[in-house]
Order: C-alpha cells, then structure tokens, then sequence
C-alpha cells in the first residue's frame, strides 16, 4: 500500500496534470512560495537545496499561494518567469493553491494534519512553511517560514 500523499495531484504552472506518485521513492521538501515576500530570496536556497540533492533522490515542489498579504498576485506565466529570471528555479512548480480555509488544496489538508505547527496548530502562518517527506511518503516534520533552506540539508541527508 502506497502512503496517502500519492494519492494526491495537483497541476504544474502549465496547467498539466501531475500525480504525486511521480515523486514515490524520493525525499521532498514541499513549500508554500510567493513572489513579493520578505522570504522570497529563500527561493535562492531552495534551488541550491534541490542542486546539491536532486541526484541522490530529492525533489523541492513549491506551491504558490497568494492568501498571506496578496504577496502572489501573478498569474501561472508571470509566476514561473519571475522564479526563473529571479532565482533560477529548476525544481517543479505547481499552480497558484490556497492552503488554508474552504479552498484548501487536499495536498495541504492532508500535509496540515499530518505535520502540525507550533502548539499543535494546523493552520499555515505564512509564505515559505516547508513539510519535509521521506522516501516511503510519510511526512516526517513542518518548518516554519522563517527556517532557511540550507538548515534543512543534515534532515534531508540523514532521509537520502
């Protein structure tokens, strides 16, 4: 049996498709990104992150979000040309989502539940919230906005 963050898909920036069984076997840093946040130059470690690991089994997928101060207000072009001009992100890119409220995305539902925040809260507080998820797809822990990229590399090590 497949662990439940299989099941799930969600659409690339182009608008196709992509089951998360695509990732099965592989260590992932899933995070909440936006374009016009303090934390965006966190794209520049992410990418140095997803560099470093994406041979040995690891993969970064950002999710857009524009429900924490309008900081993503671009559409699916505009988002990915600003990620790729700004920062050079390679790592996969999904479609702008809500993670939090009637329209949370059922990725976000299920990574909420699974891993939750200071005082047992389940809500995402902010852009850049990372869920770490080993190779078997369970998630194994929540970082907040404010934790770097590159604080991460001994956890994702220790998962390869």
């Amino acid at each position: 049996m497949s662990a439940p963050i299989y099941d799930f898909a969600a659409n690339r920036l182009d608008g196709t498709p992509e089951n998360l069984d695509a990732y099965k076997g592989k260590v992932l840093l899933i995070v909440n990104t936006a374009s016009e946040c303090g934390f965006t130059p966190q794209f520049t470690g992410l990418q140095a992150v997803y560099e470093q690991f994406k041979d040995k089994g690891f993969e970064v997928l950002g999710f857009p979000c524009n429900q924490f101060g309008g900081q993503e207000p671009g559409d699916a072009e505009q988002i990915g040309a600003f990620c790729q001009k700004n920062f050079g992100v390679g790592f996969p890119m999904f479609e702008k989502i809500d993670v939090n409220g009637d329209d949370t995305h059922p990725l976000y539902k299920y990574l909420k539940t699974s891993a939750k925040g200071l005082l047992g809260t389940e809500a995402i507080k902010w852009n850049f919230t990372k869920f770490l998820v080993d190779r078997e797809g369970k998630v194994i822990d929540r970082f907040a906005p404010s934790t770097k990229p590159e604080e991460l590399v001994s956890k994702i090590e220790a998962l390869l």
